[in-house]
């Protein structure tokens, strides 16, 4: 296996080193996986002025040359996919066959993003609807717009970047990315393939640095717009501050399921403990919130404990591991206080509620009520809660009852009862028959309310990035 990438940081195509550092730590075992060098005040300031310089030639490059670029790097991780899932799973805890899987996700969307590139949409527009207008001819192109600033969580290290990284290079964008600092390498990895594209410097700068460092990014005016992903508090805290750039928040969540009477019931108690328990719960869109109709509430319970108990926890480096840890150990703790909080507010803990380290065991409760921190707050952790409901209507309200609106699911065979809930439910998307957790990487993708603003998904932040511009012609009749 490659050994990880050096400590260095990416400007445009230089490799920088310096003498401030950062540790990234294994969450399994809590050793030290390697330093990475922290960018400071010059090394931003340079970074943005290279992306400045870069999007005059990137912007011209046609299209063909953008899709190619992008086809390359889909090719450069398909034939490195071992190497980036381990180094993934090293530094974030993902269990390996789930960093395997995010590399795939990851092939997959640059490769969107090389199609769609060929395709960035524009229309003629008739102005001849009004008396007068009848030599008047519109044409609309989507241009690119400057330089993007790409904010990154640790649970997907990869594809999330890739979602940020691949719509820029698409459109024409350069991109400064702040990795999260638990999950450096794997960002710095990607850097490896893209400073070796031939694209213009600038194009590509990956930057661990501290959190103001970050924000003076997200303030900088040569910025032209901030694409985050993370915490609902910190994202609207950004937002704030960006001023007059574009900004798309994908935020957090405490997604719901409802299962009906007529729903198969152990595909999805499956699909249950798998949205919810595996990478630990890391995932904005983890099953967190279960609704069980009463008829089926007992029968259906025996089935999640029973798939529940069969998740094997543990090492994420051993392949059967779909439980790893979570990210360090102040969160595991964190996540422990909250499940022991509902306890002694009346909840009713059915399996699990113990921690060893940075690993909580897959937990249950019972009994919660609505202003419980695992039921109203995203918990980000392998908890789930299981709720009775009798009236379908009144269950919609309990699944809206919630500061987030990312994604809910629904199992019924009943086509009205899943219209009733795409109408009713205040979410970016609704799951029938599948669990909330699912995503695929070309649909639009995003929520309301404190979930986010604007949508993901190669296609739909193309849009997002690029700016409408009208040409109008007055034509001699």
């Amino acid at each position: 296996m490659k050994p990880l990438p050096g400590p260095g940081f990416l400007i445009g195509t230089e490799w920088r080193e310096i003498s401030t550092r950062q540790s990234v730590l294994n969450p399994y075992t809590g050793s030290l996986v390697a330093e990475v060098c922290q960018a400071q005040a010059q090394d931003i300031e340079d970074a943005i002025q290279l992306s400045v310089s870069a999007f005059s030639t990137l912007s011209e490059l046609p299209s063909h040359a953008r899709a190619t670029a992008l086809s390359t790097i889909a090719q450069q991780l398909t034939s490195r996919l071992k190497e980036f899932a381990h180094v993934m799973s090293l530094e974030s805890g993902k269990p390996i066959t789930d960093a395997r899987r995010e590399v795939q996700r990851a092939i997959q969307t640059f490769t969107i993003a090389s199609e769609e590139a060929k395709r960035l949409p524009g229309e003629t527009i008739p102005m001849d609807i009004s008396p007068g207008m009848e030599p008047y001819l519109g044409i609309l192109r989507r241009v690119s717009i400057g330089p993007v600033l790409g904010i990154t969580p640790f649970n997907f290290p990869l594809n999330l970047v890739a979602h940020k990284v691949a719509p820029c290079l698409a459109v024409g964008n350069p991109i400064l990315l702040k990795p999260a600092p638990q999950t450096p390498f794997t960002a710095l990895l990607l850097g490896e393939i893209i400073c070796g594209l031939g694209l213009p410097p600038g194009t590509f700068s990956v930057l661990p640095c501290e959190n103001d460092l970050a924000e003076s990014m997200v303030r900088d005016p040569r910025i032209q717009a901030l694409s985050f992903t993370g915490s609902a508090s910190v994202g609207w805290r950004l937002k704030e501050k960006a001023g007059k750039k574009r900004v798309a928040l994908e935020l957090g969540g405490n997604a719901a399921v409802i299962i009906e009477p007529d729903a198969n019931l152990s595909l999805a108690a499956q699909r249950c403990a798998t949205g919810g328990f595996s990478y630990a719960g890391q995932t904005c869109i983890s099953v967190q919130r279960i609704y069980l109709h009463q008829d089926i509430y007992d029968p259906f319970l025996k089935l999640l404990l029973d798939q529940i108990r069969a998740l094997p926890c543990g090492d994420p480096l051993q392949e059967s591991t779909v439980v790893g840890p979570l990210i360090n150990q102040q969160t595991a703790i964190r996540v422990e206080s909250w499940i022991q909080e509902a306890i002694k507010q009346g909840a009713e803990c059915l399996l699990g509620g113990t921690r060893q380290n940075a690993i909580v065991a897959p937990t249950v409760l019972a009994n919660v009520s609505p202003t419980m921190k695992v039921s109203c707050e995203e918990i980000f952790g392998p908890v789930v809660t299981v709720s009775r409901y009798q009236d379908f209507s009144e269950v919609l309200r309990r699944v809206n009852d919630s500061p987030y609106g990312l994604q809910a699911g629904i199992y019924t065979q009943d086509i009205n009862r899943i219209f009733q809930a795409y109408r009713e439910l205040e979410v970016g998307a609704v799951l029938a028959n599948e669990i909330p957790t699912w995503r695929a990487d070309h649909m639009p993708y995003g929520g309301v309310k404190d979930s986010g603003l604007g949508r993901e998904g190669v296609r739909y932040a193309m849009q997002e990035l690029t700016e409408p511009k009208l040409l109008v012609l007055s034509l001699p009749q």
